[in-house]
């Protein structure tokens, strides 16, 4: 298989095939993204003979496995979803020709490569196979938007998921804890419920900020231009986020960036979530957060 550098995936992709069909990220611009970083280059494209090549060797593999079937396959790389139409059809039809039982396609994306999509291409690639997106809208707090160099804004999410929504293309988000950075995390968590709760994301995955040194926000951080909230305040960032999100959907911290790992349905579970919260900020600690987060050498 033509893997390149870490491959990162959803942990709800677990079982998924998991195909190289681009490398890197197109805009490589967060300020806080180290992931890439291991790359000689931004972003690749595979070639298709590569892409046909490694169905052909996991197809000779799972036939080898009696009785076992695989109907999901995830698409690797930061933002596979930005490439053209033609492309991603084509290897749609590859992943199909390879596995007739395939029944749906999903990987990264940027809400930047949704709006590049008219709304019959969208429509096509939810026909193709494509469902159940990843996406890293971060936060909708505007301001840290504009200073992590996301190239987007809480307008934008909503217009482009709404896009999807309307395409029958499921979705789930990606928040990161943190982002707002001192004292505006409950604020950045208010807005991102209420863009979420105008949309239908299947997930919320929380993920915690962890600042590497080698980022672009590491140095902002030593300039005096930014500072990282509290282990503690996060909670509570995640905590309001979970309070006011009025959807039903699923709430997620599942990442090793989380020293808590937690699955719950929302609105169902609210208050079980909210109680262990209110334990992780009253009785943890500070100082046992923070231990965790200097563990944390790489996600």
């Amino acid at each position: 298989m033509h893997y390149t550098g870490t491959i990162w995936r959803p942990p709800y992709e677990a079982s998924s095939l998991l195909l190289e069909v681009t490398a890197g990220c197109t805009h490589h611009k967060c300020k806080f993204c180290t992931l890439y970083a291991d790359l000689p280059f931004s972003f690749r494209m595979s070639p298709l003979e590569d892409i046909a090549a490694d169905i052909k060797e996991a197809s000779e593999m799972y036939r080898r496995l009696q009785g076992h079937q695989i109907t999901r396959t995830f698409l690797t790389g930061a933002n596979p979803f930005v490439l053209r139409y033609d492309r991603l059809t084509e290897i749609a039809n590859l992943i199909r020709a390879g596995f007739p039982e395939m029944e749906t396609i999903g990987s990264f994306a940027r809400i930047t490569d949704i709006s590049t999509k008219s709304d019959a291409e969208l429509a096509g690639l939810r026909k193709a196979g494509y469902d159940g997106l990843t996406i890293g809208i971060e936060t909708a707090d505007d301001e840290a938007l504009r200073f992590m160099n996301k190239g987007y804004l809480a307008a934008d999410i909503l217009e482009q998921c709404g896009r999807l929504d309307r395409a029958g293309i499921r979705y789930s988000f990606f928040y990161l804890t943190g982002i707002s950075g001192a004292g505006r995390g409950v604020a950045g968590a208010k807005a991102t419920a209420a863009v979420c709760n105008q949309l239908h994301p299947t997930l919320i995955g929380a993920n915690m900020m962890t600042i590497y040194p080698d980022s672009e926000l590491y140095q902002e951080i030593r300039r005096g231009a930014w500072a990282e909230e509290s282990e503690t305040e996060k909670y509570k960032e995640v905590r309001t986020l979970v309070e006011n999100l009025n959807i039903p959907t699923v709430f997620a911290a599942l990442g090793a960036s989380n020293a808590f790992q937690m699955q719950a349905e929302l609105p169902r579970d609210r208050q079980k979530l909210l109680d262990f919260l209110d334990h992780v900020i009253e009785d943890v600690g500070e100082d046992e957060l923070r231990r965790y987060r200097e563990s944390v050498h790489h996600l």
